[in-house]
This record gives structure tokens, sequence and C-alpha cells, in this order.
């Protein structure tokens, strides 16, 4: 009998772990809200492309939520390509020697083109793709976000998985992992709290040129996607104060609300990935993470589905060439040095026939003058974007430090930088068009603060993240040595956060070329103030359809950024691999 009634007893607890809680009850309007308004933004996509020249951009406050809804599922859309790109990008260029002489370059040149750049000649192709539909500018729009996404979260991700330490990565051979057992038990949780840092930066950056991706002017040709972008160069155009200040008030509301539903469960989940022994009593938390887990049916329902990919995981699949990361480079054999030697070769012709390809192109409408004239153009930039990110360091890499090693203070911030981080250039214009036209000032100079939109903020959260994910066992031991001013930053600190800074750095650079695009040509209304630059002159060109002195300006500027890495970034990237590990 008592059997009986423990049987009885166990079944209806069974039973009973079945059915929802009042948790599920909070949870489940959430996440029923989110599925239909997902639902209800792809099904636009689907509409005939007739629809955008019938749909005129209403500057009525009451159409922001729809836009606002379309340019988040944009920039969605977007994040989920950047990190599936990331992760197989990354991991070749980190874990193959010969792609990385490939992939890493071209890397280097992908974050220089400028987002118009990539829209000069992917709208056509995304437009026909899927003809008279919405989806294919839908997708070019989408592709243009994806641009200024996916490069830095790549860098981080490659930086991470470069620096991982030693003694982990002796441990997992010596378990005997295969290559996907590491790249999932090891590598992708050691770059994790890094990687969402960054993810948040890229979120932030789209925003930074969500007006070009949606309305989109090649030529005269011209498309208009329904989203906050659009809104915004239409409030532009008119001049309409009362229309930028709803702008504002909406990114606002969006960016708190995928700061809290998206990233901080993110950074909260991804902090039992930090590598330490001792705790650092002060942990990131989400109460939507809380929720989530407090709940009966929907956590249940997760369960099987993180037993998937845990077990996915296991799998003891082996990665043929790509299964080992270098930390020495041992001698090769004959066999080996003729592989690399073809495979140079081969790399080497591919790229002189790229050359011969633009070269040919761009002599159709460019002579020797204009490529003089370009080339000033360029080193006119490189010096604000040098000057810009020698400043942003001296400023945002002590404030990053002492807001990652403060996860109470970081929680706090994290809204605050994601908005900042995402205010686009576009809104300062009209007082940088007033002041300057005003007060007859040079706007080769009084342009420049606005480069610093695009700048400063892959520095602060790189260093964040590196700060956040220093050890705590570090900081304790340093702590007990009485190490203290200088001493600590020159000895603990600084090398501790230095691959993330570099990693910053390098997207840093990226970023500020592709802001000269919008900091240097301003418009406002019927006024226009123009800066000497690069970036004008792709702006300038873009907008008149003039695809060989757009070509080389591009060019030009892939040129510079690429030399500028070559000759200061990777060395750094060299020196923190093999100085500077956390081993």
């Amino acid at each position: 009998m008592n059997f009986s009634f423990n049987l009885n007893r166990t079944a209806n607890a069974s039973a009973w772990r079945l059915l929802p809680n009042g948790w599920d009850f909070v949870a489940f309007p959430l996440i029923i809200c989110v599925i239909a308004l997902t639902a209800i933004g792809f099904h636009q996509t689907l509409a005939p492309m007739s629809t955008l020249k019938t749909q005129v951009i209403s500057l009525d406050p009451a159409s922001l939520p729809e836009y606002a809804l379309r340019t988040t599922l944009r920039m969605l859309a977007a994040m989920v390509a950047s990190l599936v790109f990331t992760l197989s990008y990354g991991t070749l260029a980190a874990k193959s020697r010969r792609a990385e002489k490939v992939l890493v370059p071209v890397l280097d040149i992908l974050q220089s083109v400028p987002v118009l750049g990539f829209i000069s000649f992917t709208v056509t192709f995304f437009i026909g793709l899927f003809p008279g539909r919405v989806l294919g500018a839908e997708l070019a729009a989408i592709f243009a976000i994806f641009t200024s996404q996916a490069w830095n979260m790549t860098f981080s991700f490659y930086q991470s998985m470069r620096t991982v330490p030693r003694d982990l990565d002796e441990v997992s051979r010596g378990f005997h992992l295969t290559g996907w057992q590491r790249f999932w038990k090891l590598e992708v949780p050691y770059s994790m709290p890094g990687l969402i840092w960054n993810m948040m930066m890229s979120m932030s950056g789209g925003w930074f040129f969500v007006v070009a991706s949606e309305a989109i002017t090649v030529g005269n040709n011209t498309i208009t996607l329904p989203g906050i972008g659009a809104y915004l160069a239409q409030a532009i155009a008119d001049k309409n104060m009362h229309a930028i200040g709803w702008v504002i008030l909406t990114m606002t509301v969006v960016i708190l609300a995928y700061d809290q539903l998206l990233f901080r469960p993110l950074v909260a989940w991804a902090d039992k990935f930090r590598m330490e022994n001792t705790s650092s009593g002060n942990a990131p938390e989400s109460w939507l993470l809380d929720l989530v887990r407090r709940t009966r049916l929907i956590h249940r329902g997760l369960v099987p589905l993180g037993a998937l990919f845990a077990n996915a995981a296991r799998l003891p699949v082996r990665l043929p060439g790509v299964s080992r990361i270098r930390f020495s480079l041992p001698r090769r054999p004959k066999a080996s040095r003729l592989g690399d030697i073809v495979w140079g070769a081969l790399v080497i012709a591919l790229t002189l026939y790229v050359v011969y390809r633009v070269v040919s192109y761009v002599r159709t409408g460019v002579d020797l003058a204009e490529v003089e004239h370009v080339l000033v153009l360029g080193l006119i930039t490189l010096l604000r974007v040098a000057l810009l990110i020698a400043i942003s360091s001296l400023i945002w890499v002590p404030l990053g430090v002492l807001i990652g090693l403060r996860p109470a203070l970081a929680e706090k911030i994290q809204p605050l930088a994601q908005f900042l981080a995402a205010f686009p250039a576009n809104l300062l214009f009209p007082v940088f068009v007033i002041v300057i036209v005003r007060f007859h000032l040079n706007p080769d100079i009084w342009l420049s603060p606005l480069i610093v939109l695009g700048t400063q903020w892959y520095i602060l959260f790189n260093v964040i993240a590196g700060a956040s994910a220093y050890p705590n066992d570090y900081r304790e031991v340093a702590t007990n040595f009485r190490i203290r001013g200088w001493q600590w930053w020159r000895n603990v600190m600084l090398p501790g956060i230095f691959p993330y800074y570099v990693t910053g750095a390098i997207t840093a650079s990226g970023g500020a070329w592709n802001a000269s695009i919008v900091a240097e040509y301003v418009q406002w209304g019927n006024t226009r103030v123009v800066a000497h630059g690069l970036g004008s002159y792709i702006a300038q060109t873009t907008a008149a359809g003039d695809f060989p002195k757009i070509i080389l300006g591009i060019a030009t500027m892939s040129l510079f950024v690429t030399l500028f890495n070559r000759t200061l970034w990777r060395p750094m990237y060299a020196f923190a691999e093999s100085r500077l590990r956390l081993d």
C-alpha cells in the first residue's frame, strides 16, 4: 500500500511538472509577441515591388512603430548572418596557415570597403534574385547592414582563437578531443564574452548606417524601404526637427528593448565561460534569464533543445586540415614547403589578375591626375583617422577597464553605451551645418568629430570585453602583492586587455574610414558642407553614379586600410599572441 501511495505521488509530481506555473504565464506573452511581430515583418517582405513606389514615407509619429519593427528585423537578420560568417570565416583563418595568408588580408579589405561601395554593386544583384518583390530590396538592405556588423565580430573571434591559453589547449588534447569537439567545448566558450560585446557593437554599427541601407540612391535609381533609416532621411530632407526628435525617442526605446531582451541575457549567460578559479562575487544579472529559468513548461521545453546542441558538440567529428592551432612553426618537410610555394604563386596570380581587371575598368573613366588627387585625399583622411583613434584610445581604454572590472557598473552603462554607439551621425547634421555656415568655420576641422561616432565605440566595447574576461585569480594575486598605480597598469591590466584593444583598434580603423563617407559630406536640406577627404569623394561619386570613380575611391580606401593594418596592427597582433597570452 505504501508502494502504491508513493507511485501515485510520483505520478502526480510528474504530471504537475508538465503544467505551467505563474512565470510561464508571464513569459508566454513575450514569446508570442516576438513570433507574431516576426511573422508580420516577413509577410511584408513578400509584397510586390510596386508597393514601395506607392507607399510614401510618412513623417507621422504613428508610423514609427511599424518602421521600428522592420528596421529591427533587418538588423537581427543581418546579425544571424554575421554570426554564421564569423564562426566559419574566423575559424578557417585561425586554424589554416595557408588560408590565413589570404583570409586575413581579405578581411582587412572587406572592413575598409564602405557600405556605399557594397550598395553600389549589390542592389541590382539582390533585386534580380527576386524580381518584382520587395524581398530583393530587403536582402540588399540586410546585406548592407551585414557589412557594418560582420567584420569586427570576425576579428574578435579570430583573435580569441589565436590566444586560447596553452594549458587549456593541452587539457583538450589530453582528453583526445577532435577538432569539432574542441571547437565547441573550448574555443567558442573562451571567445564568447568578447564575441557578445562585439555583437552589441555590431548592432550599434548597423544603426550608424541604417540610412544608407534603407534609403538607397545609386545614380538616378532610388529605392526606399519603410524603416527608421528612411524616416530619418526624409526628416533631414524636409528639415523637420520634430521628426528627428521622434526618431531619437524611437531609437532609445528599441535599443533598450533589445538590450533587455537579447544582450543582457547573453552577457549574464556568458559569464559562466570566464577563465578563472575564483568567483568575482559580482556576476551580471538578467531579469529575462531569471524569468525563463523560473518557468516550468518553457524551461522543460528548452531542455531537449539544449541537450540536442550538447550532444551535437560531443560528436567525434574530425575536421581535416584545420584541427590544430599553431603556437610555433616547426620545421616543415619539403613537400609542405613546395605546397606553400604553389599556394603563394596561385594567390599572387589571382591578385594580379583582379588588379589588372580593376585597373582596366577604372582607366575607362579616370586619368592619372585623378588617381594622384584621390591618393592625396586618402592621406588627408588617414591623418584624421589616425589622430581620432589615438584620442579615442586615451579616453576609452581607462574608462573601459573601469567599467569592465565592475559588472554592476557595466550593467548600468551597457544600454547607454549601446545608444551612444548607435547614434547616427545624420542626427547631428543640423547642428554641424548650422554652426559651420553661421560662423564660417573650416569643414576640414569641424566635421572631423563626426568620425569619432564610428571610431570610439569599437575600442570601448572591446576593452570592456577584455576587462570583463580578465581572470579574477590574477587580480587577487596583484592585490596580495600590493601592485598598484602605473605598475598595475603596465604589468597587470594592459597586458591582459591588449589583444582585445588591438581588435577594437583594427575595427575602429575600418569604422572610421566608413564614417568618413558620412562625416566629410554633410547635407541639411539643400545646404551642403564638404570637407576634403576620400570619404567625401566616394559619397559624391556614388550619388553621381560614376562607377569608375567609385571603384577608384573604394580601391584607394582599401589600399590605405590594408597598409595601415599590415604596418601597425598586425605586428601588435603577433606581439599579443606570442608575449601576452594568459597561460
